[in-house]
């Protein structure tokens, strides 16, 4: 009966309330990030200013999320009036030199803290307070680019108005005339080419095919031909006519005679010269040199 009496309809609600503020709890720190079931160490951080950082902000090394912003004090009376208290998994140990950066986690602003580690070899224990910098906002290196940016836009816009001044220009405009007229006629020369191709070319293909097999011909008789029977005439037709030229230069035969002796020359130049004289005289004067007798009358 006591036992019945200890849990009472007040009992009951109260452990109901208690459970459902634990579960509240829970869910708020696990939506937020934190899990009150995991061991983690906490570490100070100073700033001048956090530019938007809240409590439950991520704490990173090289994006990767080893933590979480846990408490944010300010305190004007302090040279670094903003204290950042931060927690991280407690098997990450932290370097000593490690530098704690507040940087800009995305482009609409959100801050994040980003552990930079050294190379020392000990490290930080729980309750630290690390060295603090401040990474240049996406905001502030756009302040930086966008002269540049400006100044390269102004470059661009030179270049295409030299580049529309130059499209415009007559030359251009010659230039891309002459080009066309030069497909025109690359386009007329290769339809030329292909007309010989398609039309022309079997018939000169056929022709060569025809001068082949003759040449095939050729020289297959050419095969038959004896050459050496040929050139061993030959050579026995030069020698006859080397021993001919060699008695004509010779004073031995008549024709050599003839040729090299004047003389000769000479005295058979004068004896056709007094037959033609003789025969002149002949037919002038018949009756010097022929008897006529006529009816048995001899006239001298």
């Amino acid at each position: 009966m006591a036992q019945k009496k200890f849990f009472t309809k007040e009992v009951k609600i109260g452990i109901s309330f208690i459970l459902a503020l634990t579960i509240l709890i829970v869910g708020i720190n696990f939506l937020k990030g934190i899990n009150l079931f995991t061991p983690t160490n906490h570490y100070i951080l100073q700033y001048d200013k956090i530019d938007g950082l809240v409590v439950s902000n991520g704490v990173y090394i090289k994006g990767y999320k080893i933590g979480q912003v846990r408490e944010i004090k300010y305190d004007y009376s302090q040279a670094h009036p903003f204290t950042i208290d931060i927690t991280i998994n407690k098997d990450i140990q932290l370097p000593q030199g490690t530098i704690a950066y507040l940087f800009d986690e995305s482009i609409m602003g959100g801050k994040g803290i980003d552990l930079s580690f050294s190379d020392n070899t000990q490290f930080h224990v729980s309750g630290d307070t690390l060295i603090t910098d401040v990474q240049p906002g996406l905001l502030a290196s756009l302040g930086t680019i966008i002269p540049s940016l400006q100044s390269t836009i102004n470059h661009a816009d030179s270049l295409i108005v030299s580049a529309e001044n130059l499209i415009n220009s007559e030359e251009i405009n010659h230039s891309l005339k002459e080009i066309k007229k030069i497909t025109t006629n690359l386009n007329t020369t290769v339809n030329g080419v292909n007309r010989i191709l398609n039309n022309e070319l079997p018939g000169i293909m056929h022709n060569l095919d025809s001068i082949s097999a003759d040449i095939k011909v050729v020289t297959t008789n050419l095969k038959d031909v004896n050459f050496k029977d040929i050139a061993l005439s030959i050579d026995t037709a030069i020698n006859g006519v080397q021993d001919i030229v060699a008695r004509v230069n010779s004073t031995e035969g008549t024709i050599g005679a003839l040729i090299n002796d004047r003389s000769m020359y000479n005295n058979i130049n004068n004896t056709i010269n007094s037959a033609n004289a003789l025969l002149i005289d002949l037919k002038a004067n018949p009756k010097r040199y022929v008897n006529i007798t006529v009816f048995g009358k001899k006239e001298k």
